[in-house]
């Protein structure tokens, strides 16, 4: 086969700057680079390559007394052979962050449904949870890897429209539907994680039991003090709440912006950790943090809009898992083997597929197969 030289194909110069950068395409490249630019300078130096097994030790020496050490291939359900150069967290931070559930969180409500270019959903959450956590982490000597993969993939199991999907679902399991405990039994499952990894991912939530680990505490607090401070900000930005309405506690220790707050809690993280040896928050941030998320619970979670907004969420699930679990040969082939009509591996099947969708798929599949009233699917807004 020959391939036409990228000058004869009338191609712009950016075009014709980009395809020289490649060879066999006429331009001046006609070996692979072995370095990312022409005139590349940057000098590494001859290092010692660090294997894993000395990484581990480094762990061993640097790391506070009570932090999670990684060694071999890590605490997993299925043996692996441990890795030439990762620690396990490390893997599992890997492996959460390329996975698909980590990816649909783009188009999963965090509290907006169908979010503006500015608003979070369940992916940028996870990303400001991990950059707090980590923070935090570190300043404690804590693992930062295992730290960044629990908080990464502590929301892969929540399903769309929020937390309206906990209550859409859990009358179809005998267990209930909790997305923390769904997040790391079934959807992450498969990725075959650390105890310690599923451990956090499970139990990041204040009303399960505590996690095993500290990093998996710290996560916890990450969780709360991110949401409770990006939520406000975004719900400022739609006109539903001013900073006015802040509590004193707020504005006298935290201040009024996003990064101010969000200083302020980290800073009560790690100086309630370092002086009690244990994850804990400073007394003055704790009810700062306290009366912070209260606030944005009658303010902002509670409205009366956000109610329906929730109610039309569980509506919309429920109708969803009722269609499959009814018609079970509709869900894809891969991922869902055969079963029965309107038996409990069915209803099963079909809740694990509506959990999956993101917000947009949810609302064009009721349309497209339960012929759906576009009227009766949630609108933008809040919903918890």
């Amino acid at each position: 086969m020959t391939i036409e030289p990228v000058a004869a194909r009338g191609l712009s110069d950016r075009e014709l700057r980009w395809a020289g950068t490649m060879s066999g395409h006429g331009g001046p490249a006609e070996l692979p680079s072995r370095r990312a630019h022409g005139a590349s300078s940057a000098y590494v130096g001859w290092p010692a390559r660090l294997r894993r097994e000395e990484r581990e030790a480094v762990e061993d020496a640097t790391l506070a007394p009570g932090a999670t050490r990684s060694r071999d291939g890590g605490d997993r359900p299925r043996f692996e052979e441990a890795d030439l150069y990762r620690t396990c967290f490390e893997r599992d931070r890997d492996r959460i962050l390329h996975s698909a559930p980590f990816r649909r969180l783009a188009g999963k409500t965090q509290v907006f449904v169908f979010p503006d270019d500015h608003q979070r959903t369940r992916l940028t959450h996870a990303l400001e949870v991990a950059q707090v956590a980590t923070a935090a982490a570190r300043a404690c000597r804590l693992n930062v890897a295992l730290t960044e993969a629990i908080a990464l993939g502590h929301d892969c199991g929540h399903g769309p429209g929020g937390h309206a999907s906990e209550d859409a679902l859990t009358p179809y399991l005998p267990e209930g539907f909790d997305h923390a405990v769904w997040g790391a039994d079934v959807v992450l499952g498969p990725a075959n994680l650390c105890r310690e990894t599923s451990d956090g991912i499970r139990n990041h939530s204040w009303s399960r039991p505590a996690p095993a680990t500290p990093e998996g505490e710290v996560v916890s607090w990450a969780d709360r003090i991110a949401y409770v401070c990006h939520d406000f900000e975004d719900a400022v930005r739609a006109g539903i709440v001013t900073e006015g309405v802040l509590p004193p506690s707020v504005l006298e220790r935290c201040g009024r912006t996003r990064s101010r707050q969000l200083g302020a809690f980290i800073e009560g993280l790690i100086g309630g950790t370092l002086s009690t040896c244990h994850v804990a928050m400073s007394e003055p941030l704790a009810e700062a943090l306290a009366d912070f998320r209260e606030c944005n619970y009658e303010r902002i979670y509670l409205r009366p809009s956000s109610a329906a907004q929730g109610a039309a969420v569980v509506a919309l699930l429920r109708a969803l898992v009722e269609h499959f679990a009814d018609r079970p040969n509709l869900l894809p082939s891969v991922g869902f083997p055969g079963v029965d009509a309107g038996t409990d591996a069915a209803v099963r099947a079909a809740v694990t597929y509506v959990a999956g969708m993101t917000d947009r798929y949810a609302c064009q599949t009721a349309v497209a197969q339960l012929g759906w009233d576009r009227g009766r699917l949630p609108r933008a807004g809040v919903s918890l």
